[in-house]
């Protein structure tokens, strides 16, 4: 079918489907940001021993059989939950849904490290012997996995893949399911992050080796971005799955429409591993603007990506005044003061959490910042409480990663 109005271009998110360490509902999830409710915990991992994370504990049986548990991944299970969930949430009559025309673009951060992990532990019992090494240990690390079990719980025959972007992948994953509906590459999309992060020992060990491993008596108050006495990330696991649609198409069947896809961008620091480029990420923001057609006064919200790291932080703020320096308008949060670090999923999440915004006007806070940072003070940045706004008609969510991947995507009510 060829698609020419201009309705046919126009993007927008009609479901959404999530779990995060604070909740597993959007209802649940946007509470607890409005209460200051984290969802960091004291975890246990071998090798590293104690520390703190985010854990998920949504019902991995909802949709599917143990066996089905058993053989898949965790990646997969938290993917498969949220893409039923977003399905439901959306309205749409599933049943008598092309399956064919579904794709599914799921963003991750890594993928294979837990279970190539587990496996290694496993055959050290048996002096390293790989006969009893698991025969599902290849479908469960290729890198198409988490979207994979998505297809295969929900008999979607239409095009899946997984989108590995570091921790800007919960944006990319969105963006590209956008394309891919633009390009008619399918009709629904089922798009997003997701992140098993937590059940692998080598990413805590690795940001332990790095002095970038948040340590705090009380764990809830462990992720502290733009606080002066933040000392690292809180690792954490989650997912959030969009459902996209043309507005053409969302608007015929009556849908609650959360918001329109006006502007995004992806572009490369090329500088650095690990160390963000201000230059670069406000290059990205501002690209994202010039493609929604929009200035920085324009927007109501601004999500940010800062992780609680010494340096990161402070970049990021270097790249939001560049972008946002004089527009008294705005107002910038944080969500992963609540989460932690959901890498994969974080963009998605961290957009959800306040989509509610375009509903209620509210700007939910950053918690844990109790010294703020003199190189992170932003005149728009909302902590304590929540704040409310005349107006919510726009939000700018960052999400960026290491090798210098920068993505920002613009949401607009509808």
């Amino acid at each position: 079918m060829i698609r020419s109005t201009q309705d046919d271009h126009r993007i927008v998110i009609t479901g959404v489907g999530l779990t995060a360490p604070n909740g597993d509902s959007l209802a649940d999830y946007r509470a607890a940001l409005l209460a200051g409710k984290s969802g960091v915990d004291r975890y246990h991992i071998r090798y590293v021993g104690d520390t703190l994370a985010g854990q998920c504990h949504f019902d991995e049986l909802k949709y599917q059989k143990r066996k089905e548990v058993r053989r898949g991944t965790r990646a997969g299970s938290i993917g498969i939950f949220c893409a039923n969930e977003t399905i439901a949430n959306s309205g749409i009559d599933w049943p008598n849904v092309d399956r064919s025309r579904v794709g599914v673009y799921v963003g991750v951060t890594e993928h294979g490290n837990v279970e190539t992990e587990n496996e290694i532990n496993e055959i050290k019992a048996f002096d390293y012997d790989t006969k009893v090494w698991s025969h599902h240990h290849n479908p469960r690390t290729v890198a198409n996995n988490p979207a994979g079990e998505i297809t295969l719980n929900l008999g979607i025959t239409g095009p899946h893949y997984t989108v590995g972007a570091a921790c800007a992948a919960g944006n990319a994953g969105l963006i590209q399911g956008a394309q891919m509906l633009e390009l008619n590459e399918c009709d629904l999309a089922i798009a997003g992050g997701v992140s098993e992060s937590i059940h692998t020992f080598g990413i805590f060990a690795g940001f332990a080796s790095q002095g970038a491993l948040a340590e705090h008596a009380d764990p809830a108050c462990a992720s502290r971005p733009f606080d002066r006495d933040r000392n690292g990330i809180v690792v954490s696991e989650g997912g959030c799955l969009f459902t996209l649609e043309r507005f053409s198409d969302a608007s015929r069947r009556g849908a609650k429409i959360y918001g329109e896809l006006v502007g995004h961008a992806m572009t490369s620091d090329a500088s650095d591993f690990v160390l963000p480029n201000p230059e670069q990420q406000s290059r990205c923001m501002h690209l994202a603007l010039q493609r929604a057609g929009l200035n920085p006064e324009d927007i109501d919200i601004v999500s940010t990506h800062a992780t609680a790291t010494t340096s990161g932080d402070i970049q990021e703020c270097a790249a939001l005044r560049r972008v946002f320096g004089n527009a008294d308008n705005v107002m910038i949060n944080n969500t992963k003061s609540f989460i932690g670090h959901a890498m994969g999923a974080a963009g998605s999440l961290e957009l959800t959490g306040n989509l509610p915004s375009f509903d209620d006007r509210v700007c939910h806070h950053t918690i844990n910042v109790d010294n703020l940072d003199p190189e992170c003070e932003l005149s728009g940045l909302v902590l304590g409480e929540p704040r409310t706004k005349k107006s919510v008609d726009i939000i700018l969510n960052n999400s960026f990663g290491m090798l210098g991947i920068n993505s920002v995507v613009i949401i607009k009510r509808v």
